[in-house]
Order: structure tokens, then C-alpha cells, then sequence
């Protein structure tokens, strides 16, 4: 089991923060080995909307399907895998600090199978690494260009 945990403060408002990390098609924009997300329902996310997405870890490809399991609107959402070769469940939270800041947080758990539960004491420490990388390219990203919201 892998857990890991992130945070990183944002010069943009709650608001904008959350609905780019909300909506998984803005996911490639962000985060590193993402190829491709797209939601599988219609708008609106709401708990029990679905999305697709590729990325790569550890030169592997990973295809997963995500369910939203929890969302509270412009503040955390929770996304669990419900099919995928490396199984987690994420929560992505915001907290406003004024107007016009806030703190990002990640909140990551998996149990890794098969090829990655042989590694995973250097996958927890990649995960984690990748985790903090990711934040801190949200930050770049929002606060360099202002929000890429769909």
C-alpha cells in the first residue's frame, strides 16, 4: 500500500484552482505521463461520473477508468479507479487563503498489482515525486497563464 500526500500554494482564487482540478480533460495540461482523459458521462461531475484516461509510468503504459466517489463542490473531489493495473484513489482539495490565493492539496492511495507491487517501496517514492512535480506544474500553469478551464 502507497500513500502520499501533497500541497502547494496558488496565487489564483479557490474557485479557478478546483475547476481545473476537477475536470480530468484538463488533466493532461498538468500532469506529467498523462496522454489522454476524457469523461466517459455527461456533464455535470457529480459523484458517480466516469472518465477514461492514458498515461505512462514507469515506461508502461496505464489505461484507467476513474468514478468521481465524492465531490463537494469548489472544494475536494475524490476519484477511485475502477478499472486499471495500478488501483488508487485520490482526493483533490482546495482552501481558500483570501481572495485571490489558495492551497492546492493531493491526497494519493493505492495498492499496487502484478509488475508494480514488485516495486512498490521505489513506487511509493516515485509516485510521491511525481505527485509534487505535478503540483507545482499546476502552480506554473495557472499562475503563468491564469486557468485553462473547458
Amino acid at each position: 500500500m502507497i500513500e502520499v500526500r501533497s500541497e502547494v500554494a496558488i496565487d489564483r482564487p479557490a474557485d479557478e484552482v478546483f475547476a481545473v482540478l476537477a475536470d480530468a480533460e484538463n488533466n493532461p495540461s498538468w500532469q506529467g505521463g498523462m496522454e489522454r482523459c476524457e469523461w466517459v458521462t455527461e456533464p455535470p461531475i457529480r459523484e458517480g461520473s466516469v472518465y477514461e484516461q492514458e498515461a505512462r509510468m514507469m515506461g508502461k503504459p496505464i489505461t484507467s477508468t476513474f468514478e468521481v466517489i465524492d465531490l463537494e463542490p469548489g472544494r475536494s473531489i475524490t476519484i477511485r479507479t475502477i478499472e486499471s493495473t495500478f488501483p488508487i484513489e485520490v482526493t483533490r482539495s482546495v482552501e481558500p487563503r483570501g481572495d485571490d490565493s489558495c492551497v492546492a492539496r493531493a491526497y494519493v492511495t493505492g495498492d499496487p498489482s502484478g509488475v508494480f507491487k514488485l516495486a512498490a517501496p521505489v513506487l511509493r517514492k516515485m509516485v510521491e515525486r511525481s505527485v509534487r512535480a505535478d503540483y507545482r506544474r499546476l502552480r506554473r500553469h495557472l499562475e503563468g497563464s491564469g486557468p485553462t478551464v473547458r
